[in-house]
């Protein structure tokens, strides 16, 4: 069983920045893919980006703006937003693929084994 915690949400202005964390309980960390999405009110929750064995991958949407980087050493994974825009006001969570799969896997929810609670983000204007 996997544990994940987020935070570092909040209000920013557009054009602002944050950082989101994830923290994972689990010895095994390190082999996880890991994987953040977001899902705005009346919304399906989207893939924003993810980091596996095979690279770091972003949504077209966030690309040049979003980063993700991870610490194996604490088990966390973070995700810096910089330019935000209104239309990234949503809540986002982070989510941990335990056991091999295909890339394309890892851009859908279903690809995920375990999931956070998620932090909200609201980009005003």
């Amino acid at each position: 069983q996997v544990r994940l915690v987020e935070s570092g949400g909040g209000l920013v202005q557009a054009g602002g920045s944050l950082r989101l964390s994830c923290a994972a309980s689990g010895r095994t960390f390190s082999t996880y893919a890991m994987g953040w999405f977001r899902q705005a009110p009346g919304k399906e929750r989207e893939f924003v980006g993810r980091w596996s064995s095979g690279g770091i991958y972003y949504a077209d949407f966030v690309k040049g703006r979003f980063t993700i980087s991870r610490d194996n050493a604490k088990n966390t994974v973070y995700l810096q937003m910089n330019s935000l825009k209104p239309e990234d006001t949503s809540v986002y969570c982070c989510a941990a693929a335990d056991g091999p799969r295909t890339l394309v896997a890892l851009t859908t929810t279903r690809g995920y084994d375990y999931w956070g609670q998620g932090t909200q983000v609201t980009v005003s204007s």
